[in-house]
């Protein structure tokens, strides 16, 4: 195996930023978990191995990790025809979720609970920045992100699905989200064929996409009317929204 050269370790490096990750279309794993899975589904276009073709200095330059791993793998991104989407049942939208650990985090929480399409605002974190790549731990192998005009693209997944599908959006002031789906759950499982909009870390689902949504839902606090926190962190109301929704 040919030894790593200066100008790959270049390469590798540059890919930490996403303009160059656009303008080669190529992102970075790191570990052999990470890596290994993400070569079932992507490219693998280079491989470095600490030892084999790369040394613990090299690994280190390259690495994005405070204690690297000793395995880096450079994948082609994938391609995607917007115009021809074959979607699930649910979908998960983003509306400008920001930090990339909570967005690699809520990757791995669709990947666990069987939803395979997220749909992101443009201002939503690069799902190829390196921190989200290996907060997945392989999950974007199976599950497909999408970066869109939210509103218009909602707006339009209405008119295009002639059968109803809700559009849920976690608020603040929204209905309990137990007991909406309790009256669901008695008169059809229909309520798990729509979107789930979740919002922004600080400031929430925007204010263009909330006059899209039909179904506002909140997690209730324990015990209710209880002192607690505001809100809670995006990836973990996920996780709880959608165990929910996958509940029998």
């Amino acid at each position: 195996m040919e030894h790593i050269s200066k100008a790959q370790v270049k390469m590798v490096r540059s890919l930490q930023q996403k303009k160059f990750r656009d303008e080669l279309g190529l992102f970075v794993a790191e570990g052999e978990k990470c890596v290994s899975e993400l070569s079932k589904h992507f490219e693998l276009v280079h491989l470095f191995r600490e030892g084999e073709n790369a040394t613990r200095t090299e690994i280190e330059q390259m690495s994005s990790l405070r204690t690297p791993q000793g395995v880096i793998g450079v994948f082609r991104k994938r391609t995607m025809d917007n115009g021809q989407w074959t979607m699930d049942n649910l979908v998960l939208a983003l509306d400008g979720v920001q930090d990339p650990g909570n967005l690699g985090t809520i990757i791995r929480t669709c990947d666990w609970f069987g939803v395979h399409d997220i749909v992101c605002s443009t201002d939503t974190a690069d799902c190829y920045n390196p921190k989200v790549v290996q907060a997945t731990m392989g999950a974007l192998a199976r599950v497909r992100v999408h970066y869109v005009d939210l509103p218009k693209w909602l707006k339009e997944y209405r008119i295009q699905n002639t059968e109803y599908r809700p559009i849920y959006g976690t608020l603040l002031e929204g209905d309990d989200m137990y007991e909406v789906l309790k009256e669901y759950r008695i008169q059809s499982t229909e309520y798990r064929q729509g979107v789930i909009v979740m919002g922004n870390e600080g400031n929430g689902i925007s204010q263009e996409v909330r006059q899209i949504i039909t179904h506002p839902i909140r997690i209730p606090s324990y015990p209710k009317n209880a002192e607690t926190s505001e809100s809670l962190n995006v990836s973990i109301a996920t996780a709880i929204v959608l165990a929910e929704f996958r509940r029998a």
